[in-house]
C-alpha cells in the first residue's frame, strides 16, 4: 500500500487565469510545513480548524496575501491533516507556489490520492469515491443526481446490508457445523435458503437499473435513419437547434455519421445522423450507407425520416422492414407542404408528423424522447446502478448466489455452501472496497484528476 508517513501537495483547481486557486496539503506534518511559509497573527499549527485566516504566503521572492484553512485530523476529507491555501488565481503564481511546497517537505500527489487516503483511512468507501468522480464528469443533472447518490452513500448502505445477512448465514453454519449432536442441519438448510432468496432479490433489484443508468451516464443512443433527403440532416439540427450537418437537395450529401449530443429536461440523448439509405454505385457512399445499418445494433431509439410530401416507394417499406424490432418512431418530414404518403402502411404506431422547416412538432419529439427514457418505471431518486463495475459485481454476486441456492437443492456438504456465501460475500465488497481486491483499489483512483 502507499507510504502514510509523506506529505502531499497538489494544486486542487484547474490551471489557467482566474479570481482564486487552490493549493492543498495533506500528511502529518502539514502544519508544521504551513508554518514556515505562511505567516498570520498566530501560527498555522495554531490555527482553530476550519477556518479562514488571511496572512502571507511568503518563501524565497515568492509572495502572496491569501488564505489559509486548516483541517485538523480525523475531521478532515483525507483523514489526516489537511491545510489549503487560497492565493490569486494564475498560472505562475500558483505553480511557483505548488513548487515552493514541494521545496519545504511535500510531495508531488498522484491522480486520486487524496480521495485514496479518505478511502483508506475509513473516510468514503469506494463507490462513494466512484460518485464523486462522476459529479466532476457529469454531463447532465441526471448525471449529477445519480453521483450525489453514490456520495451519499446509498448503495453502500444497500450493501452493506446484504453483507451483513450473509455474514448471519455463515455464522449460521459454522454454528451448524461446530455442534452436530443438536441436529440443526435441515432447519439451516431451509433458513439460509430462504435468506439466500431474500439476498437474490435485493440483488436483482439493483441490476434491474441498470439500463436506466447507462441512459444516464452514456446518453441514449438516437440513430436518426431513412432514404436520402428525407430530412435526416434537418432533424438533426433541428433537435441541436443549431446548423450542425450540412443541408442541401444533392442527394448522398451525407457519406458518414455525424455524432452529436443534447440535453433534454437534465438527460443527455446522443444523436446520430447517418448517410441516407438507397442503393448506389459510389464507393464512398456504399460505406457510409453500410455504417449507417451497422449502427442500428447498437441503437436505443430509431428516428425513421420520410419524406411526408412524396408517396411510399419500395425503399421505405424495406427500411421499415429491417426497423420491426427497433424502438422506433416514425417521423413524417415536411408535413408544411402537406402529407401524401400513406404512412400506416408502414407498420408504425409511434408516428409524429414534424416539419424541419418552421419546427413544427420537434418539441413534441423531444418529450417521445424523454418518456422513451423515464418510462423504465425507476425512480430517478432512488440507487440507481450507473457504473460498468458494480454491474459485474452484482452479476457475480448474483452467479454465486445461484450456486449456493442449487448446492442447498441437493444437499451439498453445508461447508462447501459456505464457500459460495463467502465468495458472494467477497463480490459485494468489491462494490465498497470492503474486500482485499487492491487492484480494483488502484484501477479507480488512478481516474481520478491530480488535486482530488
Amino acid at each position: 500500500m502507499e507510504n502514510l508517513d509523506k506529505n502531499i501537495v497538489a494544486i486542487s483547481t484547474p490551471i489557467g487565469n482566474g479570481g482564486i486557486s487552490i493549493i492543498r496539503m495533506s500528511g502529518k506534518s502539514v502544519a508544521e510545513i504551513a508554518d514556515k511559509v505562511f505567516f498570520a497573527h498566530t501560527k498555522v499549527s495554531e490555527f482553530e480548524p476550519r477556518k479562514l485566516y488571511l496572512g502571507t504566503f511568503k518563501y524565497e521572492d515568492i509572495c502572496d496575501k491569501c488564505m489559509c484553512v486548516y483541517f485538523k485530523a480525523p475531521f478532515s476529507y483525507t483523514g489526516e491533516d489537511l491545510i489549503e491555501f487560497q492565493c490569486h488565481g494564475g498560472m505562475t503564481l500558483t505553480n511557483k507556489i505548488f513548487e515552493c511546497l514541494c521545496k519545504v517537505g511535500c510531495v508531488p500527489a498522484g491522480k486520486g490520492e487524496f480521495s485514496k487516503l479518505a478511502f483508506i483511512n475509513g473516510k468514503i468507501s469506494l463507490d462513494e469515491a466512484e460518485g464523486v468522480i462522476d459529479m466532476i464528469n457529469a454531463e447532465s443533472e441526471s448525471e449529477l443526481r445519480a453521483g450525489y447518490n453514490l456520495i451519499q452513500g446509498d448503495l453502500k448502505s444497500k450493501v452493506e446490508v446484504m453483507q451483513n445477512s450473509l455474514t448471519e448465514l455463515l455464522a449460521k453454519i459454522e454454528v451448524t457445523l461446530d455442534y452436530p449432536e443438536e441436529d440443526l442441519e435441515s432447519e439451516t438448510y431451509l433458513s439460509i435458503e430462504n435468506s439466500l432468496k431474500d439476498i437474490k432479490s435485493d440483488v436483482s433489484k439493483l441490476l434491474s437499473t441498470a439500463d436506466f443508468g447507462r441512459a444516464i451516464k452514456e446518453g441514449t443512443k438516437i440513430l436518426i435513419y431513412g432514404r436520402t433527403n428525407a430530412g435526416k440532416s434537418s432533424l438533426l439540427n433541428s433537435l441541436l437547434q443549431y446548423n450542425r450537418a450540412i443541408v442541401t437537395d444533392i442527394q448522398g450529401t451525407t457519406r458518414d455519421t455525424i455524432e452529436e449530443t443534447f440535453l433534454y429536461k437534465g438527460f443527455k440523448f446522443v444523436l446520430i445522423d447517418t448517410a441516407g439509405i438507397r442503393t448506389s454505385d459510389n464507393v464512398v457512399e456504399k460505406i457510409g450507407i453500410e455504417r449507417s445499418r451497422m449502427m442500428l445494433k447498437s441503437a436505443d431509439i430509431v428516428l425513421f425520416v420520410i419524406d411526408g410530401s412524396k408517396p411510399l416507394d419500395d425503399e421505405d417499406f424495406d427500411i421499415a422492414k429491417s426497423l420491426s424490432d427497433k424502438n422506433t418512431i416514425l417521423c413524417v418530414n415536411k408535413s408544411d407542404i402537406g402529407t401524401v404518403s400513406d404512412v400506416g402502411k408502414l407498420g408504425f404506431k409511434n408516428i409524429i408528423n414534424i416539419s424541419c422547416e418552421n419546427g413544427q412538432n420537434i418539441d413534441a419529439l423531444k418529450e417521445k424522447l424523454y418518456a422513451f427514457v423515464t418510462n423504465k418505471n425507476v425512480n430517478n431518486n432512488s440507487t440507481i446502478i450507473t457504473n460498468s463495475r458494480h454491474i459485474l459485481a452484482l452479476k457475480n454476486t448474483l452467479k454465486n448466489l445461484d450456486t449456493a441456492l442449487d448446492a442447498i437443492a441437493q444437499k451439498i456438504d453445508l461447508s462447501l455452501i459456505s464457500i459460495d456465501i463467502k465468495n458472494a460475500w467477497l463480490s459485494l465488497g468489491d462494490i465498497t472496497g470492503n474486500s482485499d481486491n487492491e487492484k480494483i483499489i488502484d484501477d479507480i483512483f488512478s481516474k481520478f484528476c491530480v488535486g482530488k
